[in-house]
């Protein structure tokens, strides 16, 4: 039985898409100048504008008759929740990895929002009753991954040289749905395929 990578998703609105990818863009050609032999981007590989998106519930690998299961516990959460609104206020490296102090992406940060808390912890508990799906206990954070950092690149750059990138957004818009999603692995990078969009009230 086909195996599928299932995530539930926020999709950004257009505009939003456009701002983030200035940003990288900025941040990308301050990265240039750390290039290595060989490498086209630096220190960082770069989100593509159209995959940009926020993870509500990261679920993985997941057979046929489980994305049916899928399917019917969004829609049943969707169906009932109100839309809200998100804010993202900053740029910033994050997470780091303790032993190494390491940067493991950039991110795009939000402010804490009660109904994106709200929704993740709807979607966790009916998931966890329809699918053998287990919630990861940590704290809600609310990101957009605009790069991941290469480590053995990052290394090669002396720590006083080290690019500042702390830089303040100011975007506000409404989540009026939902995506169920499904990451394609290919040759140039994951490929995110909506296989169902469901509309908040």
């Amino acid at each position: 039985m086909q195996k599928h990578r299932i995530f539930i998703a926020i999709n950004l609105p257009g505009e939003v898409k456009t701002t983030l990818s200035e940003h990288q863009r900025k941040i990308e050609d301050f990265f240039t100048q750390y290039r290595t032999e060989g490498s086209d981007t630096g220190p960082a590989r770069w989100t593509k504008p159209e995959n940009l998106h926020i993870t509500a519930v990261f679920i993985g690998d997941v057979d046929d008759n489980e994305v049916g299961e899928i399917r019917s516990a969004v829609s049943k959460i969707a169906e009932n929740f109100k839309s809200f609104s998100l804010i993202l206020n900053k740029i910033s490296y994050s997470p780091y990895k303790k032993e190494t102090e390491v940067p493991r992406m950039i991110w795009a940060l939000g402010e804490r929002s009660e109904g994106f808390v709200n929704l993740k912890n709807d979607l966790e508990k009916e998931l966890s009753q329809k699918i053998r799906f287990v919630p990861k206990d940590r704290r809600v954070s609310l990101h957009i991954t605009l790069a991941r950092i290469k480590e053995w690149e990052w290394r090669r750059i002396e720590p006083e040289e080290r690019p500042e990138i702390e830089g303040i957004v100011d975007l506000n818009f409404q989540v009026s749905s939902i995506e169920l999603m499904e990451s394609v692995l290919k040759r140039g990078g994951p490929k995110y395929k909506i296989l169902e969009s469901y509309k908040l009230k």
